[in-house]
């Protein structure tokens, strides 16, 4: 019985010494996005926090956060680049702030449909720009999707770029954006997502503007009237991990991110193909009005002066580039 006794208290002293380690074998990392998880952004990192898993056999554990529980797209990337959050995933809205090369995929009516851009995302260009980000403190895994941007707002129909003149319509922190949109008459309101709801709701600006998805999942319908396709701009995602955290990582580990953040993107561009295809009916469903045959070439007319600019900034042979591909 002494004997026992003595081998069972070794055994106990053993695992409570062994605990420790065994604890700290899996590594937690935490990725975000500003949108609900019921949404192609919400597939995409749960999607992608699956694979790692599945990927490192359980070493490491991808923790997900959503409706911009840990701040909106800027704050997170900024986390990111800081290195006090490992992962983030984020429209291009804010990215040209951190890394400006990015700003050219944001010039209005740029693609020709979502197979161009995915074309463009996943060829030599996409990859192209994924490298810039090494210099900024960021290791950019994949590109991913956001889908086309269309206009709503609470005011009244919008068939051209006349019907825009002096709507407040808040636009992403992004400086594309705002000199394509002033350029329309509209009067520009950067704001990070989490707070754009609400600011519709009370009326402190008249509409937005993001792709279908977005308008379904952030429930825009409750607080819009007014949907016009307009498809001004092809909106990429992006998953950004702190380059530390990723340089740490074993090379079969890293190899695992980055086919886990593919995997993200396959499901998060699937989810946005089902959003674009029934979108429109439940949106009218909702009682919104939309407006689905906007000339679109009044709107490209309306760009000249800014597009002109567009080309001294970007140099007239990278957008050519990018309209060219295929």
């Amino acid at each position: 019985m002494r004997l026992q006794s003595i081998a069972l208290g070794v055994g106990l002293m053993m695992g409570s010494l062994l605990a420790p380690g065994l604890a700290n074998a899996q590594t937690t990392m935490r990725i975000s996005i500003s949108v609900a998880q019921n949404s192609h952004q919400g597939v995409a990192i749960d999607t992608f926090a699956k694979e790692v898993e599945k990927r490192t056999n359980g070493r490491y554990k991808i923790q997900t956060f959503y409706n911009g529980a840990l701040g909106g797209e800027r704050e997170s990337i900024e986390a990111v680049q800081l290195g006090t959050q490992e992962l983030a995933f984020s429209s291009s809205g804010p990215v040209p702030n951190f890394v400006p090369e990015t700003k050219i995929l944001d010039v209005p009516f740029l693609f020709r449909d979502k197979a161009h851009a995915r074309a463009v995302l996943d060829g030599p260009i996409g990859d192209e720009l994924l490298a810039k980000f090494d210099a900024k403190g960021f290791k950019a895994l994949a590109w991913a999707e956001n889908g086309f941007r269309h206009m709503t707002n609470s005011k009244r129909d919008v068939k051209s770029p006349d019907d825009l003149k002096g709507l407040k319509m808040r636009t992403m922190e992004n400086p594309v954006h705002i000199a394509a949109y002033k350029a329309f008459g509209i009067i520009t309101t950067p704001m990070a997502f989490p707070e754009v709801f609400t600011a519709l709701q009370q009326g402190t600006v008249d509409g937005q503007e993001n792709p279908l998805p977005v308008i379904i999942s952030a429930k825009f319908d409750q607080v819009q009237k007014h949907l016009s396709l307009t498809g001004h701009v092809y909106s990429p995602c992006i998953f950004v991990m702190s380059k530390a955290a990723f340089d740490k990582l074993s090379a079969d580990d890293k190899k695992a991110f980055l086919e886990a953040a593919k995997e993200g993107t396959k499901a998060n561009r699937a989810r946005v193909d089902e959003d674009d295809a029934k979108g429109v009916t439940d949106l009218r469903a909702k009682g919104m009005t939309v407006i689905d045959n906007v000339d679109k070439s009044k709107f490209v007319s309306a760009l000249t002066n800014v597009n002109a600019q567009f080309e001294k900034d970007f140099g007239k042979a990278n957008l050519d580039r990018i309209r060219n591909f295929k």
